[in-house]
C-alpha cells in the first residue's frame, strides 16, 4: 500500500516550492522523504499513517513541556474563545513582559513580535540606530533568521567581509556583515582592533545550535563582553533556541554574561508563533513610538500566542523543573554514547540543559570548521535507521537536538534499546 507520507509529499511539491514551508523539512540533508504529522501528544507524535515516533525534535525546541501539554490546550482554548486578534494592546502582554523581565534581568524592556527572524532583525535595526554605526559581527555557523543582514557566510580568511549564502541578498548588505569563527577569540580581537568603533553590534548564539550543538569555550563569551563595552558597541545574545532551554534564566544566566539586547523564541510562545527582543531601556526606548527606530507587527503579542506562552513559562517554574530535564538529557545522550562505544563507532555527545548534540566524530567540535568535518554520511544512516525504529531526531547532521519534561524512562529505554540495536549491526 502506497503510504500516505509520500503521497502528500508529491502533492505538496505541486504547490509549495520544494514540498515544505521551511527547507530543512525537505530531508535533502538526510536523503530520503519528509514524515507528515497529524497529532502529538506528550513525548509522541503520529504521521500520516498512524505511525507513531519519540520526539527528540519538539518542533525544534519549543515543546520543552512536550506536545499539547493540557495546561497550555487550556490556556489557548480559553484565550481563542475571548477573541483571536485585536491589533491592540492587552493585559497579557503587560503580564507576559513583566515576567520576561523578572526572569531574566537583562532585559529591562521587551516588544513581543511573531518569529525569530523579526525579533533578530529588530535587534540589529536597534542597535544600528542606537549606535548610529553600520556594520555588525555575527559568527559562522550561526543563525539568526533569514534577514539580509544575517544570511552572510564567511569569505576566505577569518576577517574577510561575509558574501551572501542566499540568492536575492545585495552585495552591499552582505558588506556590512564582519563575518567570525565561533569560539575564536584572537578573530574577534583582530575585528576590533581593525574596525572597533564602526561595530555597532556583535549577534551570537551563546550556545550555538544551529551547527549542531556547539558550546562556548572558557572567556569567548567573555570577551565578546568586554570588547563591546569597551568601543561602544552593542552586544546581542540570540537566545530564541537556548532561552528557557538551558535554564531558567536562559544561557546568560548560566554563563552569567550580561548582553545589551536579548532575542527570545521558540519557549515563550509555548508552540505558538511569538518572539522577543529586549534589553537596555536606553537601547529599548529608541523603537517607535518613543524613539526614531521603526519597528511594527499587526499580530504582535497575538492574544492567543501570549496565553500559550504565559502558561508554559509559569509552568517551567516549578521546583527542580531544569534539574530534571538536565538529568533526563543527560541520560539520553550518555546512554547513546555507551551503546556506540560498546561496538566501536566513533561517536561523542554533549548536552547543556535540555538541548543536546549527537556528533560521528571522536572529539566535540568547537567551531563550524569542526563540526564539518564529522561523518555526515554515518549521521544519515542513524538517522534514518532510528526513524525506522520510531524514534525521530533532526533530520540534518547540522542541528541540536531537544529533550522535553514529558520524555520519562520508558522513552528513553526504548532509545537506547533501538541505538544499541543499531550500532550492534553498523
Amino acid at each position: 500500500m502506497t503510504s500516505r507520507n509520500h503521497l502528500l509529499f508529491e502533492q505538496s511539491q505541486q504547490y509549495i516550492p520544494g514540498g515544505v514551508n521551511s527547507p530543512v523539512r525537505a530531508f535533502k540533508s538526510v536523503g530520503g522523504e519528509p514524515v507528515f504529522f497529524q497529532r502529538g501528544e506528550g513525548a509522541y507524535f503520529w504521521d500520516a499513517d498512524g505511525k507513531s515516533y519519540i520526539d527528540y525534535v519538539g518542533s525544534w525546541g519549543p515543546l520543552i513541556l512536550g506536545h499539547a501539554h493540557p495546561e497550555v490546550v487550556k490556556a489557548v482554548h480559553i484565550a481563542a474563545q475571548n477573541g483571536l486578534t485585536f491589533g491592540a494592546p492587552t493585559e497579557a502582554e503587560l503580564e507576559i513582559a513583566k515576567l520576561i523581565c523578572q526572569l531574566v534581568p537583562s532585559i529591562e524592556q521587551v516588544r513581543l513580535v511573531s518569529s525569530g527572524t523579526e525579533a533578530g532583525m529588530s535587534a540589529i535595526r536597534l542597535a544600528r540606530g542606537f549606535t548610529g554605526r553600520s556594520k555588525i559581527i555575527k559568527f559562522e555557523g550561526c543563525y539568526h533568521g533569514h534577514d539580509d543582514s544575517l544570511l552572510v557566510k564567511a569569505g576566505s580568511g577569518a576577517l574577510t567581509f561575509g558574501n551572501p549564502s542566499s540568492a536575492g541578498v545585495p552585495a552591499e548588505t552582505a558588506g556590512h556583515t564582519i563575518v567570525l569563527d565561533y569560539n575564536d577569540i584572537a578573530s574577534i580581537d583582530a575585528a576590533f582592533n581593525q574596525w572597533g568603533k564602526e561595530i555597532a553590534a556583535v549577534i551570537v548564539e551563546p550556545v550555538a545550535g544551529n551547527m549542531n550543538l556547539v558550546a562556548p569555550r572558557t572567556d569567548f563569551l567573555t570577551r565578546l563582553r568586554a570588547l563591546c563595552t569597551q568601543n561602544g558597541s552593542v552586544l546581542i545574545f540570540d537566545e530564541v533556541m537556548t532561552g528557557f532551554r538551558v535554564g531558567l534564566g536562559c544561557a546568560q544566566g548560566l554563563y552569567q554574561i550580561k548582553p545589551d539586547l536579548t532575542t527570545l523564541g521558540k519557549v515563550i510562545g509555548g508552540g505558538m508563533p511569538m518572539a522577543a527582543f529586549g534589553g537596555r531601556r536606553d537601547i529599548m526606548q529608541c523603537l517607535a513610538p518613543l524613539g526614531p527606530v521603526y519597528q511594527a507587527g499587526t499580530l504582535s503579542g497575538n492574544p492567543v500566542a501570549v496565553a500559550a506562552g504565559l502558561a508554559t513559562l509559569k509552568l517551567i517554574q516549578a521546583p527542580g523543573f531544569y534539574d530534571k530535564l538536565s538529568n533526563r538529557t543527560q541520560q539520553l545522550v550518555d546512554g547513546i554514547a555507551i551503546k556506540a562505544r560498546n561496538h566501536g563507532v566513533d561517536f561523542c555527545t554533549q548536552f547543556i540543559g535540555g538541548m543536546f548534540g549527537l556528533y560521528f566524530s571522536k572529539k566535540i567540535p568547537g567551531s563550524f570548521a569542526e563540526v564539518m568535518q564529522c561523518d555526515k554520511t554515518a549521521f544519515n544512516r542513524f538517522f534514518h535507521a532510528m526513524l525506522e525504529e520510531g524514534i525521530y531526531f533532526a533530520p540534518s547532521a547540522f542541528e541540536a537536538g531537544f529533550v522535553s519534561s514529558a520524555h520519562g524512562d520508558n522513552e528513553l529505554d526504548k532509545t537506547l534499546y533501538a541505538a544499541d540495536k543499531i550500532f550492534k549491526n553498523w
